[in-house]
C-alpha cells in the first residue's frame, strides 16, 4: 500500500481505535496491522504527538504478563478532533472516489 496513503489515514485510525476502547501501544499496533501494515516505529511518535496535543491521555495499568502497560485514552478534545477528521476524510474520500469513477468511465468509452 502506498506509504502516503497510510500516513494520511493512520492518525484517524488510531483515534477511532482508542475511542472504541483504551489501548496500550502494542495492542494498538496489532489492531492497526490487522488491516493496514504499519511499523511500530511509526506509531509511537504519533502517540507522543497526540498526547502532547492533549487528544489522548495515558495511564499505567498492571499486566498479568509483565510490567505495567501504558494505556492511551481519548480526551474530549480528542473526540472533537476525531469527529472533524472523520468529516474531512469523508469529504476527501468521496471526492477521490468521484475522480476514480469519472476516470474509469471515460476509459470504458
Amino acid at each position: 500500500m502506498n506509504v502516503q496513503f497510510k500516513k494520511g489515514a493512520l492518525e484517524l485510525c488510531v483515534l477511532i481505535l482508542i475511542c472504541r476502547k483504551d489501548q496500550y501501544g502494542y495492542e494498538l499496533a496489532q489492531n492497526i496491522s490487522s488491516k493496514i501494515q504499519v511499523a511500530e516505529g511509526t506509531l509511537y511518535p504519533l502517540l507522543r504527538r497526540l498526547t502532547k496535543e492533549e487528544y489522548v491521555t495515558t495511564y499505567l495499568a498492571e499486566s498479568s504478563e509483565g510490567p505495567p502497560r501504558k494505556y492511551y485514552s481519548l480526551t474530549d478534545k480528542g473526540k472533537g478532533y476525531m469527529n472533524i477528521l472523520i468529516e474531512e476524510w469523508t469529504q476527501f474520500s468521496n471526492a477521490v472516489n468521484e475522480f476514480i469513477l469519472e476516470g474509469t468511465e471515460s476509459e470504458q468509452k
